[in-house]
């Protein structure tokens, strides 16, 4: 390493003294551009840079030996035409700005600071924006395409409801309700991708991660998509399976409900089929159809924002959100999914989760029979909700259930109401926010404070903050987000009046 000597223009012993004790890497420069001295911090940054080049070092040397030393990620954006004002960003992860001054006489002083910490906190500050920036666009896309995709299924509700007043027959009115069914479920699926969108950009989906048996998964999968597969004459089969996992329930369920929404819509005949196999120390869950098969071209498309295979398919009900949704909450979860995948041939979407001990497992096998008419029959089901509309619509789906509804007529004085019922419930439902600012939960307390057994209680709210449904599972209740489909409801009241054991995990 060049060094000056006390005959060297530049300064005596006292200066290089200084100079030495600068923490920050110093060199002097002659006015021919020559290295006079570098002090010891600037010889252990860029040691190997000089040590094999040829000597007087000037800084034309030294700037070309640093370009091409390998020790730099990048070559800054200027170049290195001189070492002013450059940032010079090391493969180790350290990052030097480099100024220089002249001096009296001639010659330059050059000192690298490091802005190491600086540098990355602009660099996180940039991606932020990016990543801000990308969620208002996606914001803006989601928006303008929702507009469109809302606007049709609303029409066609409004042109049904009509239809249904007119009908003149039942089997008429039946199937304009069927059709009714499809457009609201549309309507669901749109919203319910504008939330998640929401909660993965805002970073706010934080998972449970507890280990459970698959075969719960595959059951509420089962009673979800069973219908849908039998409308358009599908054969939905769902492997049997007694592995135990570890991850996030709700979030994995999600993520095959993208996958197993979107078999059927892409499939006109033949069947879909969700089964698993092991892989190592990994379980892989796979959903298999034989629909209409993915162009190689686009495979790794699918799981982008807004994108949608055929839209030549009359089965369009889709923003193309569901697939990048999954794909975002498997890396939440550290999860890898894959797609194969063949133009007619059909498509299989996976997951790989991680296997968990059985003996662990907070989750036994369920087996929820939805054709059992008779396993809520006789109970009684006390409804806490003054929405006159949907009170009716719950009213109206218990009965069916073979359920005795209760209901309670004043909530100023829970103990003289709950005493004019002719015998307690065995469940309640209730809407978290009632009139006069009157919280259900308050309610269910009030009563459960009247009652010599507690009764189980079910939670529904439209409001999807994370802080307020974790203050409601805190109390003991399971949560159910508006709008309430039947099957999820059956499914909880199910698990929390005969196996209370499972209701964490499925609220």
């Amino acid at each position: 390493m060049t060094s000056c000597t006390p005959q060297h223009k530049g300064g005596g012993a006292d200066d290089r003294a200084t100079l030495d004790a600068i923490g920050c890497a110093v060199a002097v420069w002659d006015a021919q551009a020559r290295l006079l001295h570098g002090n010891p911090a600037f010889q252990c940054r860029f040691g190997r840079v000089t040590e094999h080049v040829a000597q007087p070092l000037t800084q034309v040397d030294f700037i070309s030996a640093l370009a091409t030393s390998g020790l730099l990620v990048q070559l800054p954006q200027s170049g290195l035409l001189d070492l002013e004002g450059c940032a010079l960003v090391f493969t180790d992860g350290q990052v030097l700005q480099a100024e220089s001054w002249p001096m009296p006489g001639g010659g330059r002083v050059s000192l690298f600071s490091d802005i190491t910490e600086a540098w990355r906190a602009q660099r996180g500050l940039e991606r932020a924006r990016d990543k801000a920036t990308h969620a208002d666009q996606s914001k803006s896309r989601f928006l303008r395409a929702a507009n469109h995709d809302l606007r049709q299924p609303l029409a066609s509700l409004k042109i049904l409801i009509y239809s249904c007043m007119e009908a003149e027959t039942e089997q008429e009115r039946q199937e304009t309700l069927h059709a009714m069914d499809v457009s609201v479920s549309i309507i669901e699926d749109l919203l319910g991708a504008l939330l998640n969108i929401g909660q993965l950009d805002a970073g706010k989906v934080e998972p449970r991660v507890q280990t459970f048996q698959l075969s719960t998964v595959f059951e509420r999968l089962r009673i979800q998509f069973g219908q849908a597969a039998r409308d358009k004459g599908l054969d939905l089969r769902i492997a049997q399976s007694r592995a135990a996992i570890r991850t996030d329930r709700a979030l994995l369920e999600r993520i095959l409900s993208n996958f197993v929404g979107n078999a059927i819509r892409y499939t006109e005949f033949g069947r879909v089929l969700i089964g698993c196999r092991r892989h190592g120390r990994s379980l892989r869950i796979e959903v298999h159809d034989t629909g209409i098969g993915i162009e190689p071209e686009h495979q790794e498309k699918v799981f982008e924002e807004f994108f949608r295979v055929a839209e030549q398919q009359p089965a369009r009900h889709s923003l193309g959100l569901g697939l990048n949704i999954s794909r975002r909450l498997a890396e939440v979860l550290g999860h890898r999914v894959s797609l194969r995948s063949a133009p007619g041939r059909g498509s299989t979407f996976a997951i790989e989760v991680p296997l968990g001990d059985v003996w662990h497992s907070s989750m036994g096998e369920v087996e929820i029979n939805e054709r059992l008419g008779g396993e809520f029959a006789g109970l009684r089901c006390l409804v806490l909700e003054d929405d006159r509309m949907l009170r009716d619509a719950v009213i109206a789906l218990l009965q069916r259930w073979g359920i005795e509804v209760q209901i309670l007529e004043r909530f100023d004085d829970v103990p003289a109401a709950l005493a004019a019922l002719p015998q307690p419930p065995d469940i309640i439902i209730t809407d978290f926010r009632l009139r006069s600012g009157v919280r259900g939960t308050d309610i269910v307390h009030q009563i459960n404070d009247t009652l010599e057994l507690p009764c189980p209680a079910i939670v529904i709210t439209a409001d999807t903050g994370p802080e307020l449904i974790a203050s409601i599972r805190a109390q003991g209740f399971p949560v159910l987000i508006k709008p309430v489909s039947p099957p999820s409801l059956r499914v909880i009241m199910h698990n929390i009046l005969f196996e209370p054991e499972l209701v964490p995990e499925l609220s």
